[in-house]
C-alpha cells in the first residue's frame, strides 16, 4: 500500500515542480552555447591512408566528412597541451575560415589556398572544428575526446 506522503512526492515530481539543480541548468545552458545554427555535422570516416604511417607515440589522425567536404586532423602532444594541424578538402574558396572549438576556447583560423590550418597549445579533451564558407552552411565536426 501507498502512503499518501509518498504519492504527493511521486505527483511533485511528475508534475516538474521539483527544481532542476543549479548545476545541471547550467551545464545546459553551457552545452547550447556549443551549438552551430544549421551546421552540416561531419561524421568520422576511416583514414586508411595514414593508419600505421606513424608510431604509437606520433600524431593522431582523424577524418571526418560531410556535404562534400573532408576534414583531415592530424593531432600531436607536447608539454600536456595539443597542436592540431588540418587541412580542408577540396578547398571551400576564398574567404573560408576554421574555429578549432573546446568546451571553453574557440581559435579561429584564415585557410590558406591549400586549405591548410594550424592551432598550437589547446587543452587535452573534447573538440571541434567548424569550416564556414561564404554562401554556404557552416560544417563542423563532431565532437571528439582527445588525450594523450
Amino acid at each position: 500500500m501507498i502512503n499518501d506522503e509518498y504519492f504527493l512526492a511521486a505527483l511533485r515530481l511528475a508534475a516538474g515542480s521539483d527544481p532542476i539543480p543549479g548545476h545541471v541548468s547550467a551545464a545546459a545552458r553551457d552545452v547550447f552555447r556549443l551549438r552551430v545554427p544549421s551546421a552540416i555535422t561531419a561524421v568520422p570516416a576511416e583514414c586508411t591512408a595514414t593508419r600505421g604511417v606513424r608510431g604509437p607515440e606520433g600524431p593522431h589522425m582523424v577524418r571526418f566528412v560531410a556535404a562534400g567536404l573532408t576534414f583531415d586532423l592530424e593531432v600531436t602532444f607536447g608539454d600536456g597541451l595539443i597542436d592540431v594541424a588540418g587541412q580542408v578538402c577540396p578547398t571551400p574558396g576564398d574567404g573560408a575560415l576554421v574555429d578549432v572549438r573546446t568546451p571553453h576556447l574557440t581559435l579561429s583560423r584564415r585557410l590558406a589556398p591549400t586549405g591548410h590550418f594550424a592551432v598550437t597549445g589547446l587543452p587535452p579533451g573534447w573538440l571541434s572544428v567548424v569550416c564556414h564558407r561564404p554562401g554556404n552552411a557552416p560544417v563542423q565536426t563532431r565532437w571528439v575526446r582527445i588525450r594523450p
